[in-house]
């Protein structure tokens, strides 16, 4: 009996670390990575808030190491110097001002926490907030870390370890980066005295950066020891944060995502990978009719989905050919199915633009971030992306909403890369990823109206700026997506009709 209560409380606990604790009515989130404090506060009133966006993950907060040497590229937010919340993106009050403003228009804050290492050894010495360290004695006085503070004896994982050597994988140094002890008391320590405070100023949870790289003993007493988030941001009683772990696992590693999945959710790397392929016809679309772990994708519970991420869209990270804002029309179709699709927690990209793959934000001569200006067609300029401005991007995240808790039903496939399915009866959407014209008479699974496709336009009052679906009594309506339109899509939903 003592066993079995210790095993439903292990089990209630990962659980309660898979909870991203939206606003209600929101199911999504996005990467502004490399934004600045300021300018996340304004999108969230703006632009995320009145969207129905559910949260940010955000760059690492904490003082990062100075890079000039590589011209202040965007790994340098990975290389930690201390705990101190200043950074390119802000200081600690405005970092606290955005978490407000942003929890108040309810949009969740979550934070890239960096609890694996510290920096690597460079000719530079300083960090964002002023503070130096002696990299040859591994010595970090702003937190305070010293030599015994972390692994030994001094190794660096080498490429042929993944295979083999969980061990060497953990306790190494990942790419020379100093690698912490997470099995040290005072380590530990610091990393929840770290977490918490960023708990205490209204954050719902944490991405946890090479999650694969500690052991998952080690985690598990960290995250525990973690506070529940804070109540006075409009969390419940007694809410604990989202954790979600980066674990690359591909198959055939010493290292498996499940070996984390009873602590916390995992990002699913293969869901990006997989879903790039069928979307650049390297597999086809009539195969996704059991998308989810049929796939050898995590349990939906587990899994935090994405296409892209920081990593993978400059080649790093999971290998393969991902799809990112560089091939607009594939990206977009692979996007609109992550979001009509019930599977996992889905996080968008939103970029800014590179040609170098170590290139950091756009910024001035001082090395000071700019912030992207907002367009009038609301689009963004100074160099930044902005993904998630794309109408047929944030058009999804309102069809996630509205889709709610349904599942699929009604799927319909032409044998090839034509495929159209329900959300219940709340949201239709179809795809055409062939050569040729998709015009065929399917089910909606919607009630009898005039609805705006919010893929090429949106609705404007009672009409609509891109096509119309006319949907008759028994739920069909004609639906025409030609191969050679901007976009490979058509979706409509509650919500979205011109005239009843």
């Amino acid at each position: 009996m003592f066993r079995l209560i210790l095993c439903l409380f292990a089990v209630s606990q990962a659980l309660a670390y898979k909870n991203p604790h939206y606003a209600s009515g929101r199911s999504a989130m996005v990467h502004l990575f490399e934004w600045k404090w300021d300018d996340i506060a304004a999108e969230c009133e703006r632009f995320l808030g009145p969207k129905g966006f559910g949260g940010i993950q955000i760059s690492p907060p904490n003082e990062n190491l100075v890079i000039w040497a590589h011209n202040r590229p965007w790994w340098e937010r990975y290389q930690p110097i201390s705990y101190r919340l200043i950074t390119r993106s802000g200081n600690e009050q405005q970092f606290a001002n955005m978490v407000r403003r942003c929890n108040d228009v309810g949009v969740r804050i979550y934070v890239d926490a960096i609890i694996n290492h510290m920096t690597g050894t460079w000719g530079d010495n300083v960090g964002t907030g002023g503070s130096t360290a002696n990299f040859g004695e591994w010595s970090y006085p702003s937190v305070p870390y010293g030599r015994n503070d972390f692994n030994w004896p001094h190794c660096v994982i080498n490429s042929h370890d993944y295979g083999c050597c969980p061990d060497r994988v953990r306790n190494c140094e990942l790419s020379g980066l100093k690698d912490l002890n997470q099995g040290s008391e005072y380590v530990r320590q610091q990393i929840v005295n770290y977490m918490n405070h960023l708990i205490g100023l209204g954050v719902a949870g944490f991405r946890i950066d090479a999650a694969k790289h500690m052991w998952p003993g080690d985690l598990r007493v960290i995250y525990d020891r973690l506070n529940n988030l804070n109540t006075n941001h409009g969390f419940p009683s007694g809410a604990r944060p989202y954790i979600f772990q980066e674990v690359i696992d591909l198959g055939g590693e010493a290292i498996r995502r499940e070996e984390y999945t009873s602590l916390a959710a995992v990002t699913e790397f293969k869901f990006g990978l997989e879903l790039s392929r069928a979307f650049q016809r390297n597999n086809q679309l009539r195969w996704l009719v059991n998308w989810g772990p049929a796939w050898g994708l995590l349990a939906s519970n587990d899994a935090l989905a994405f296409i892209d991420n920081h990593d993978n869209q400059r080649g790093h990270g999971a290998g393969g050919n991902i799809l990112t804002h560089k091939q607009p029309k594939q990206y977009k179709g692979a996007i609109a199915f992550m979001l009509a699709h019930p599977y996992g927690v889905p996080q968008l990209m939103s970029s800014f633009a590179f040609h170098n793959t170590e290139a950091g934000p756009p910024m001035d001569s001082s090395g000071n971030i700019i912030s992207p200006a907002i367009n009038s067609d609301n689009s963004c300029g100074n160099g930044w992306v902005c993904e998630h401005r794309w109408r047929q991007i944030y058009s999804m995240v309102a069809f996630r909403n509205v889709a709610g808790n349904t599942g699929i039903n009604d799927w319909w496939d032409n044998a090839s890369n034509q495929i159209a399915f329900c959300r219940g009866g709340q949201a239709f959407i179809a795809f055409n990823n062939d050569h040729w014209d998709l015009n065929q008479n399917l089910q909606t699974c919607l009630p009898a109206g005039q609805y705006c496709d919010v893929i090429s336009g949106q609705k404007n009052g009672n009409n609509c700026s891109g096509k119309t679906v006319n949907v008759g009594h028994d739920g069909r309506a004609n639906i025409y997506v030609g191969a050679n339109e901007y976009d490979m899509m058509l979706a409509i939903h509650v919500g979205s009709e011109s005239r009843l």
